[in-house]
């Protein structure tokens, strides 16, 4: 049972921006840090960013400056808006909730950029 689920992938022009949306439920939005990974073909899966429930958010080296984390609590929604694309980003975005010992993971939306 899909207990988180992502939105906002589609195909964009480098240089272009998207903005990935990822809706809880209460028990897990409230409860758990959040993260986006993504996964490129061929490649594994690398976290891109992640926010704590406080609202404190880190980044991967190569994201930082281009993509922003949120969240809001009133939707119990994350977001990942993502500027300045590169074809590079291209990949299946996933969002996660959870820690050591609780995982929810969404479905994964696609995210292409094009040259």
């Amino acid at each position: 049972q899909v207990q988180v689920v992502e939105s906002g992938g589609g195909l964009v022009q480098s240089g272009g921006s998207l903005r990935l949306s990822c809706a809880a439920p209460e028990s897990i939005f409230n409860s758990y840090d959040m993260k986006w990974y993504r996964q490129a073909p061929g490649k594994p899966r690398e976290l891109v960013a992640a926010i704590t429930t406080g609202g404190r958010a880190t980044y991967e080296d190569s994201v930082k400056g281009r993509f922003t984390i949120s969240r809001d609590n009133a939707k119990r929604t994350m977001y990942l808006q993502m500027d300045s694309l590169k074809p590079d980003d291209t990949a299946v975005y996933y969002c996660f909730a959870g820690n050591s010992w609780k995982a929810f993971w969404g479905q994964g939306t696609q995210v292409t950029v094009s040259s």
